[in-house]
């Protein structure tokens, strides 16, 4: 129909985004205020996302008070592993959503409470894609890729290798076995994102495990300031 036909076309991908960002901004706004850090964790299913935040709290909660928000379709599997750490964690279900928005980080940060908290974890929904799509007002999005998976990801979803911040590259263990190599991983994300930074690391020997941590700890300590 062209310039004639008698209906308006409305781009709703475009609209919701726009709206998630607002939202996203008025959560880094309240984050700021507080003067709490916060790390949005994301990778897929199997990567290894719970075991590296379990050695990741287990190296910064004597340094830190941390505060977790596990997201997933359902169960609290991961919440309960979380909360035998001691630090205090709350589980937020989705609905069968496939990703945290800025909406329901917020009501999950609302959930949470801020007041005694120096960094909040979000643990995104397994996802390699829809999760990237959606801030969320993180200071740092984390992107784990395990080993097994392989170095060709980030041509296959370059979104999340995009906007992500650092890459730890999970598994390091199991490269004798499998074609992993992480030269071509960081080649294959070179176009698309060139000030990401690389830790690789096993969650399972906690081997490459203190650069990340005192990457992280820098970071921390430039937004909340030293204790």
């Amino acid at each position: 129909m062209g310039k004639n036909r008698a209906f308006e076309i409305l781009e709703t991908k475009e609209g919701i985004l726009a709206e998630n960002d607002g939202i996203a901004l008025q959560v880094r706004e309240e984050l700021s205020a507080s003067k709490t850090f916060f790390v949005n964790l994301m990778a897929s299913p199997g990567a290894g996302k719970t075991t590296t935040l379990l050695r990741t709290i287990e190296a910064l909660k004597d340094r830190w008070r941390i505060g977790v928000m596990e997201a997933d379709v359902d169960s609290d599997v991961d919440a309960r592993a979380i909360a035998q750490t001691g630090v205090k964690v709350i589980q937020l279900h989705t609905g069968g959503s496939c990703h945290m928005d800025a909406a329901m980080t917020k009501k999950g940060l609302d959930g949470l409470g801020l007041e005694d908290v120096d960094v909040v974890f979000l643990e995104n929904v397994g996802n390699l894609v829809c999760p990237a799509e959606f801030q969320v007002g993180a200071d740092v999005s984390a992107v784990i890729l395990s080993v097994p998976e392989g170095d060709d990801k980030p041509l296959k979803y370059p979104l999340m290798f995009t906007v992500g911040d650092v890459l730890l590259i999970n598994k390091t263990d199991c490269l004798p076995v499998f074609d992993f190599d992480v030269e071509r991983c960081r080649r294959n994300i070179a176009p698309l994102n060139d000030h990401m930074e690389y830790f690789p690391l096993s969650a399972k020997t906690k081997e490459g495990f203190d650069a990340w941590i005192d990457w992280l700890d820098k970071k921390i300590r430039e937004t909340v300031g030293c204790q």
